[in-house]
């Protein structure tokens, strides 16, 4: 069903407020502002009443899909439900109005929730410091990076390759590159996991460090930490851990007790805390003895009962983000650590866990599962055997979106054909769960009984099928407002 834009509910005259009459003297804005600053006419506002506006942006926003309204196994991703109480505490006006320029003295509390969600973090990976500083995962990897290159800058070594492994999230070559390293691959064993004989063929002295995602990409967990260890040893190389999926992990195993140097953390995934739609994240990075003296500043640092921003440390990268990363997700997640405590965080891997493979066995058979082994909080089935009797996994995918529900991450990791990846995560229910199998195995049917439903869907959507590499290439925002065309 097509919806008006607000253009087009605008009306001559209409308005949904109405100002107060002021009671300081009225200025004219020509007397404050230099002409070039001033408008020659007025914006293209649309006018609307309140009603009409609140409607409109209701009714969009019931079209796009998202955790609170149905469910969402984007592999890789964690979009898992996060509890409304952290919205609530956090819109607090003593957290909402804050200001980063203010004295330290008025904002102990805020230096407080940080100082002990460190505290958290490290207690959870294992690890001696932590940075709260870094604002999303890929900029807590460019800053661990940053930390190894430091590291062998300090011992007057300059190596210049990251290793990376296939089966890795697909940001690890893009920091490592901005980060000034070139990249190697390592491939993948037929476990899934990293072939040792490979790594320690492309280990030389010009090696600085591995990127490792456990567990990978592939939803599997490298069992070989030790091994690999003892190669990098042999070079001086550090090991990062991307710790995108560590809400696999939690209260299991601790990554600075498997014997990694450094990794970051996805507040805005593993945390509870909002993500997607382009908003805000939070990368925290971990670090071990080794390099926690080169941590971004400021520090945070508690003398006696109170709490200060220490800024006089020589060895440090610098600042990697204005004043110390985003504060409102810091709250989220500080919240979502007291609620549920150390026993807690075991039972969100647990259940994780104990999910995805409920899925993996029931789809097993129907979609070939690449790596038949037990999976930790998400899991890869390839659907080139669907494919080869005529739908691909995008078509599957956009079918999926018939049932109500999001697709899975497709095409990724790009080591498994016609992959979808996928996350059910800790939050959803097995009632959902066989919903979600139920829609897959239906689909699967549909290929041989009904091909076109497949091939032409979604049927359901406010958007039908898109042409997706021609809205590529032919960028208008503009577009609906000049044309006449109607989308579907």
């Amino acid at each position: 069903m097509y919806r008006k834009l607000i253009f087009e509910l605008s009306k001559e005259g209409r308005s949904g407020h109405k100002l107060p009459q002021p009671d300081v003297p009225v200025k004219n804005i020509t007397d404050m502002l230099p002409g070039k600053k001033l408008r020659h006419k007025d914006a293209d506002l649309p006018q609307v009443a309140e009603n009409e506006i609140v409607r409109h942006f209701t009714s969009l926003s019931e079209m796009n899909h998202n955790v609170d309204k149905a469910f969402y196994p984007l592999g890789s991703c964690t979009m898992k439900y996060n509890p409304k109480i952290n919205e609530k505490l956090a819109s607090l006006p003593g957290f909402a109005q804050l200001h980063p320029d203010q004295p330290e003295q008025s904002v102990q509390g805020a230096l407080q929730i940080m100082y002990d969600l460190q505290e958290y973090l490290k207690e959870l990976t294992g690890f001696s410091a932590v940075s709260l500083q870094p604002a999303a995962g890929a900029q807590g990897e460019m800053t661990g990076l940053l930390l190894i290159r430091k590291y062998h800058q300090i011992k007057g070594r300059n190596p210049k390759v990251i290793l990376v492994p296939d089966s890795a999230h697909g940001t690890n070559p893009a920091s490592a590159v901005i980060a000034g390293f070139s990249i190697k691959t390592i491939r993948s064993d037929s476990k899934g996991m990293v072939d040792l004989n490979d790594l320690e063929r492309q280990v030389d002295e010009n090696t600085a460090g591995i990127m490792l995602t456990n567990p990978s990409t592939l939803g599997i967990f490298e069992s070989q930490v030790l091994e690999i260890r003892k190669i990098m040893d042999k070079v001086d190389g550090l090991m990062y851990m991307d710790g995108a999926n560590m809400n696999a992990l939690f209260g299991i195993v601790r990554p600075g007790d498997m014997g990694f140097d450094v990794m970051h953390l996805n507040l805005h995934k593993s945390f509870s805390t909002p993500h997607g739609g382009g908003g805000p994240g939070s990368g925290p990075v971990a670090v071990n003895e080794k390099l926690e003296n080169f941590l971004p500043v400021p520090w945070i640092v508690k003398v006696e009962d109170r709490f200060t921003l220490e800024h006089n440390v020589p060895a440090s990268i610098g600042k990697v983000h204005s004043f110390y990363g985003n504060f409102a997700l810091l709250v989220r997640a500080y919240i979502y650590c007291r609620m549920i405590g150390r026993d807690g965080f075991r039972k969100v891997s647990e259940h994780a866990i104990i999910n995805a493979n409920y899925l993996r066995k029931k789809l097993q058979g129907i979609y070939d599962v690449g790596y038949d082994m037990p999976s930790m909080h998400e899991f890869v089935v390839s659907a080139e055997a669907q494919k080869n009797r005529g739908a691909k996994a995008l078509d599957i995918a956009k079918r999926l979106l018939d049932f109500g529900v999001h697709p899975p991450t497709v095409y990724f990791p790009l080591i498994v054909k016609e992959a979808l990846m996928i996350e059910p995560t800790e939050t959803e229910s097995r009632e959902m769960l066989d919903y979600f199998a139920d829609a897959l195995i239906k689909i699967d049917r549909e290929i041989d009984e009904n091909p076109e439903v497949v091939l032409s869907a979604p049927h359901t959507t406010p958007v039908r099928r898109l042409d997706e590499a021609g809205a590529a290439r032919n960028l208008d925002i503009n577009f609906y407002k000049k044309s006449s065309k109607k989308p579907e």
